[in-house]
């Protein structure tokens, strides 16, 4: 792929920001990081197009994507309002819409690829994880009391566990059903933490 000098810093420019904002930078943001003007960025991108190096939905904003990401679109459904799962309420149609990048992306200010696991067992039943749930995961080597981590034991297992660090010293692996027992160990390897939750019916 032959790519200009200025191409190849907006293409990274746009990767970074993706990255770091969970979404896309808008043509005035990229002209405001290299000072030129919308026009100058647009010719820049619409060459990045033609080069297949970006995609982008002209009449979406914020939608250009570099070709190696999947693009927005894979993850965006129509959101049409709310369900009462209790109470019946007023009935409200929407027409926007629920980025699922978004919610199961990387956190803003991180940078943790992403994978997911189906969950086996029953051990995070209380917390609404049920056995064939598939659990999104930021790939992460440490965590904060309360985070629900994917842990390698010492024995070479790994778990699904809401972490917690005692102050002994320990890490107490807590499930959330009572017919599980808490595991307790003096060290564990953390792969990654849970940001979300998928189930198919």
């Amino acid at each position: 792929m032959n790519l200009t000098p200025k191409q190849l810093r907006i293409l990274d420019f746009v990767r970074t920001y993706r990255e770091n904002e969970g979404y896309s930078p808008t043509m005035q943001e990229i002209a405001n990081e290299f000072g030129v003007s919308k026009v100058t960025v647009f010719e820049h991108v619409e060459a990045l197009v033609g080069k297949g190096a970006l995609v982008r939905d002209p009449n979406k904003a914020r939608s250009l994507s570099p070709v190696d990401e999947p693009a927005d679109d894979e993850l965006v459904l129509p959101l049409k309002g709310r369900i009462a799962a209790g109470r019946p309420i007023e009935k409200c149609e929407d027409d926007s819409e629920l980025d699922l990048g978004q919610i199961f992306g990387p956190r803003k200010g991180r940078h943790g690829e992403m994978f997911a696991l189906q969950v086996e067992g029953e051990s995070m039943r209380d917390e609404g994880i049920f056995d064939g749930d598939y659990v999104i995961v930021e790939k992460r080597q440490t965590a904060r009391n309360g985070e629900r981590v994917v842990a390698l034991l010492p024995d070479g297992e790994t778990t699904l566990k809401t972490f917690f660090r005692e102050s002994d010293g320990t890490i107490r692996l807590q499930p959330a059903n009572p017919d599980f027992e808490p595991i307790i160990v003096r060290d564990c390897r953390i792969q990654g933490v849970v940001t979300g939750v998928m189930r198919r019916y």
